[in-house]
């Protein structure tokens, strides 16, 4: 008779800790008040989403009231800079450990995101805060950005909803597919909606440093629980 082998199987470090789809419907969540803060706070630009930017570059271009060339130029360049350098991370870390890699890239956003808070709270009114925060908010959403579409979780880039309205729609039974992925779709929209609506009434009725300070503590959380399983 054989015997039974009653050793514990060994633990998967990279299963330890929250998994990655709720991870990045949290960050949704985090993007929805970072566009928020940015575009009703900081002249009509965002630094989450680069497809509304880059539609509200061309209407500053065209001289539309309201928008602004240079801080919209701004968000763009930091973004990509925070891209590039998410992608520096990955190649580092993402064939290595994926918790370990997103947890890094995590902690960064929430850092550059708690110094934006910092300025936003001790500078409120000065020159160069707007362009203080248009720069670290983007920067950040650049690096997450880059972290997200290397991770390839299916239908959570975490900052733009054309795709998933899209399969949403398109993939529902009314629309001939399976709708195995609604939940997952329909939640990160939610997620999105109700990031927007606490970022807008926080910029509204209190001040840009609360709901900033807000999404840096939440990256942080996330910094120290998510795990690299989907």
């Amino acid at each position: 008779m054989t015997e039974r082998d009653d050793t514990p199987a060994k633990e998967d470090p990279e299963a330890r800790g929250l998994r990655l789809v709720p991870a990045l419907l949290g960050l949704t969540v985090v993007s929805g008040i970072i566009d928020a803060v940015s575009y009703l706070g900081l002249g009509h630009v965002f630094t989450a989403n680069m497809t509304g930017n880059v539609v509200v570059l061309g209407f500053a271009a065209a001289g539309a009231p309201g928008f602004s060339v240079p801080h919209t130029a701004t968000s763009l360049a930091c973004f990509l800079v925070g891209a590039l350098t998410g992608g520096r991370v990955a190649h580092r870390f993402g064939t290595r450990s994926r918790r370990r890699w997103a947890r890094v890239t995590l902690a960064v956003e929430a850092v550059l995101v708690g110094a934006s808070a910092v300025v936003a709270f001790a500078a409120p009114g000065a020159a160069g805060t707007t362009y203080t925060l248009i720069a670290l908010t983007a920067l950040a959403m650049g690096l997450r950005n880059a972290t997200v579409i290397k991770l390839e979780v299916p239908d959570l880039t975490t900052t733009v909803l054309t795709r998933t309205l899209t399969g949403l729609a398109a993939d529902s039974r009314a629309g001939g597919g399976s709708g195995r992925r609604s939940p997952r779709r329909a939640a990160s929209v939610v997620a999105m909606l109700a990031g927007a609506a606490l970022g807008a009434w926080l910029v509204v009725h209190r001040d840009l440093g609360t709901p900033l300070l807000i999404s840096a503590v939440a990256a942080g959380l996330l910094a120290a629980v998510t795990s690299g399983r989907e």
